[in-house]
């Protein structure tokens, strides 16, 4: 029985159906390419809604809007959210923003802000700490809180000192003072300035060594005020950086804790 074998298809036929292949999908691509140009131009798209969320203190919504708006390139579809997310940021007071889109026309943007637990630097400047132990610039003049504290120290090190402040101000809640200034020096070591004016000298180590240090002061200064009719408010100075005591001014007095303090305010 003879089988019959299947022709093989003519070049010219398979060459026009490649060809017919290829121009179709010219087609379709110059198709699609047109509708993304449509939809990437047409004023439909344009961002025409901002929602903006979050716990604003030093920022307004309408505000936000009306800075930040003009600054934003592109549509719904072409907008760069992290730019957008970036310029958000360098508003002032804002920590962090999260955006995204919202279709047809919109963008929500969440908003964080700093919250000020200390100021920053020299007493000329305007850098503030906040919670989180991130520096950053702001307007003084915007501050909701009253008494905060100033840290000055190294480039990098504003963690660190939060850490040592917020250990500090319990340490020192039995003197019934708090602390002023935190000063963290290039070789390591602290000073601190109270709200009664006093200048301590904490000396260096670990947070560990140095409170070890302030919690004996703590503990034992009531004793030394006593014996001359004062309050830790009579303090003036003190130097914690010896190990078996520390020497201390009072208003009109001068003494010391300890051999080693006196033998150190001896040597004055």
């Amino acid at each position: 029985m003879n089988r019959s074998q299947p022709s093989a298809v003519p070049f010219d036929v398979r060459l026009m159906n490649i060809t017919a292949t290829v121009l179709f999908m010219g087609c379709l691509a110059l198709l699609v390419a047109a509708l993304g140009w449509w939809l990437m131009r047409t004023p439909a798209f344009n961002i025409g809604r901002i929602v903006v969320e979050g716990e604003l203190q030093h920022n307004n919504a309408v505000t936000l809007r009306a800075n930040v708006a003009p600054v934003l390139k592109g549509n719904f579809f072409t907008v760069n959210l992290k730019s957008a997310k970036e310029t958000f940021e360098q508003v002032p007071w804002v920590r962090e923003a999260q955006v995204r889109r919202e279709y047809p026309n919109g963008l929500r943007v969440i908003l964080k802000e700093h919250t000020a637990e200390a100021f920053w630097g020299p007493e000329t400047g305007s850098g503030l700490v906040d919670n989180a132990g991130e520096v950053f610039e702001a307007n003084l003049g915007e501050l909701d809180r009253e008494g905060l504290p100033r840290l000055q120290g190294p480039e990098g090190s504003a963690p660190r000192m939060l850490k040592m402040y917020r250990q500090m101000v319990p340490a020192l809640k039995p003197l019934d003072v708090s602390v002023d200034g935190l000063v963290l020096n290039a070789r390591g070591s602290w000073q601190m300035t109270l709200d009664n004016g006093a200048a301590l000298e904490l000396g260096g180590g670990t947070h560990e060594d140095v409170m070890q240090r302030v919690q004996r002061f703590v503990r034992t200064l009531p004793q030394i005020t006593s014996q001359y009719r004062r309050t830790a408010e009579a303090l003036e100075s003190a130097d914690l950086r010896y190990e078996e005591g520390y020497a201390l001014r009072l208003k009109g007095v001068t003494t010391g804790s300890g051999p080693a303090a006196a033998a150190a305010r001896a040597r004055r």
